[in-house]
Formats: structure tokens, C-alpha cells, sequence
């Protein structure tokens, strides 16, 4: 039987699955999550059978590019287990990309594998190469691990793109050198404006960099060219003249995206979120595991079409104000 794609009410196709492996993860990063997060008991995570039994469902259901994501995914135990079962139905044409975002800890381990799995392409999470900088937003040492990881992920053929959050009075003054680096090394790069998602032991309001402001001063010494890019994802793209390469900006907060929004994320407990910044809900999980699954699990991903918004309540205008929503990036799936 032949079934219908993902389409919410607004008439947007969901061709686009964040499949968060974990909520666990090796770093601390301070606008991401609490130092002593209280992490999922692992009974509730979903095996890698129903996550691969997920993911395929969303295949069916007409869904091209799947990013897996955590927490850190590669802490997942066996996760190269759910790449090969997900890299066999790739290789089958069934869908078009398999990729992942990852803190980089693990990549030195992974690269290789990854690499021959199918996977192409990563986006690596770094927001300074400063030791004690990444220490301090990190709450770990391990920048020397993360780019280990990066010159494996090259050297294993992977197209690396670095994700750095904005953060600022933290890393602004880095954003320009940090760019040269990365086109140095032929990596592309993408700025991201802070989300406030969960609490956190700061204040957003300290953190919030408009990523407005950041491209005004980048183009007051580069020339910033757009470009028609698309990836999938919510990026707008320019091409930086003097450097050659590619710089990318997710803005939810100056230049809202969600016109165009084409993708979900799943839990690794089998929660859709049809939009990051929406607290519903709905449990796939109980639908997979209770009785006709397979129909069940279709029926709540028609639901999940129907409660899809019209766009995210991301807002940090105020200080002391409540998150928009009350979980983690770690637990939505980055």
C-alpha cells in the first residue's frame, strides 16, 4: 500500500526526520544544558530495533534526508549498528542522505566507519578554539579530543561543517577567526543564534548575540555574497569572497524561518516535537508498542501533521523570563 507523505496544515511537506539517539552526552555545554542534567533511565530509550523501525516509517512516509543526533550520538552504545541497518536502505535508494551532528569527542573512533556506512557529510558542534574557553562552556577539557576528531573525519573523506552557537561577551570576538580557520581547512561553517530551551544556570538575555549584528561587522571587512544553497535544514547561506568559502546563519530569532519549515525531531524516548519551539507532543513509542503497531504508528504521525504550528515562540526579550519551552536541546535532539 502505497502511503501518503507527511504534510502538516499549512501545506508544508515534512521530508526532513532529527532522530535523537540519546539524551546522554560526554559535555556540558552551559547554554545547552544543566551541569548535573538528570539523564532518561535507559529503559525508556527506545532499542535500536524501534529506532530503526522509527526511522523507516518516516521513510515510507516520503521523508529524504535523516540527520541523527542526541545528547552526543556516537556515546550511544552499538550506535554503528542503527548507521549500517540506516546506510543498507540509503545505499538502496530508499532515501537520499544520512548524516549526523556530533560534539566531535567520539569522531576520531567513528570517522572511518561512518564514512563507509554512507554517510557524507557532519556537522560538528565547536563554538571556540580557545582551551580554556571550551573548557569553561564545556565544563570538560577536551577541545585536543574534538580536533582529533575533525582531522579523522577529514581524512576519512567526510565533508565536515562546523556549527558554532553565538554567544555573547563569549566567544563574538572569535566568530571571524574562527571562519578563516574553518575555510582554511575547507570546512564550511554555520553561526547560530541561542535558543532558549530549558533552564540553565545563567541568563539568556547574557547570551543572546543577534546574528544581524555579527553579519553587519563580518561585512564591514569581508564581502558577504548570498547565495542560493539549500541543504534541507533552516540556514541561509553567503559566500565570504576573501576566504572562499561558505558561511551559514540560522537566525529563529531575527529572521524567522518557519514559512518553509520541512522537518520534525523524535526523541530517543519515541516523542515527535513538530516544532522545537512548541511544547506537544505525541508518543510514538506507545504507538509501536501497543496493538496493529505499524497502523497505530501511522495514525499518530497523521495527528502529529495536524498539530504541527504555524511557527516556533522563541523569544528572549526579557530577563529572568521562563524558557519557551521547559526541555533541554539534549532532549529534543540537537
Amino acid at each position: 500500500m502505497l502511503l501518503k507523505s507527511l504534510t502538516d496544515t499549512f501545506g508544508r511537506q515534512i521530508t526532513y526526520l532529527r532522530l535523537s539517539v540519546t539524551d546522554r552526552c560526554d559535555l556540558r555545554c552551559t547554554y545547552c544544558m544543566a551541569e548535573d542534567m538528570k539523564f532518561l533511565p535507559k529503559r525508556d530509550v527506545l532499542s535500536l530495533e524501534e529506532l530503526e523501525r522509527l526511522a523507516g516509517a518516516f521513510i515510507d512516509r516520503g521523508v529524504k534526508k535523516i540527520r541523527v543526533t542526541g545528547g552526543e550520538p556516537l556515546v550511544r552504545r552499538d550506535i554503528m549498528t542503527l548507521m549500517a541497518r540506516l546506510g543498507r536502505r540509503l545505499e538502496a535508494g530508499d532515501f537520499d542522505e544520512l548524516t549526523l551532528t556530533t560534539n566531535g569527542t567520539q569522531l576520531a573512533h567513528h570517522a572511518d566507519v561512518l564514512c563507509s556506512l554512507g554517510v557524507k557529510r557532519i556537522n560538528v558542534s565547536l563554538d571556540t578554539l580557545d582551551d580554556a574557553k571550551f573548557e569553561m562552556l564545556t565544563q570538560r577539557d577536551r577541545l585536543s579530543q574534538v580536533l582529533k576528531g575533525l582531522d579523522a573525519a577529514q581524512d576519512a573523506g567526510l565533508e565536515v561543517k562546523i556549527n558554532t552557537v553565538a554567544l555573547k561577551g563569549v566567544n563574538e570576538n572569535e566568530i571571524a577567526p574562527m571562519i578563516e580557520w574553518a575555510h582554511g581547512r575547507g570546512m564550511e561553517m554555520t553561526l547560530i543564534e541561542v535558543m532558549p530551551l530549558g533552564e540553565i544556570e545563567g541568563d539568556r538575555v547574557d547570551q543572546y548575540l543577534p546574528l544581524t549584528a555579527v553579519q553587519d561587522a563580518l561585512a564591514s571587512h569581508w564581502t558577504l555574497t548570498p547565495i542560493d544553497k539549500k541543504t534541507g535544514g533552516p540556514a541561509r547561506y553567503v559566500k565570504i569572497e576573501e576566504t572562499g568559502g561558505v558561511l551559514g546563519l540560522i537566525t529563529p530569532l531575527t529572521n524567522n524561518f518557519c514559512a518553509g519549515c520541512n522537518r520534525v525531531r523524535v526523541t530517543c524516548t519515541g516523542e515527535i516535537y513538530m516544532c522545537l519551539g512548541h511544547g506537544d507532543k505525541i508518543d510514538l513509542r506507545a504507538a509501536m508498542r501497543g496493538e496493529n503497531p505499524d497502523e497505530a504508528l501511522n495514525a499518530a504521525l497523521d495527528r502529529a501533521m495536524l498539530k504541527k504550528p504555524e511557527r516556533h515562540g522563541f523569544d528572549i526579550s526579557e530577563r529572568g523570563a521562563a524558557p519557551a519551552v521547559a526541555r533541554h536541546m539534549s532532549v529534543t535532539g540537537g
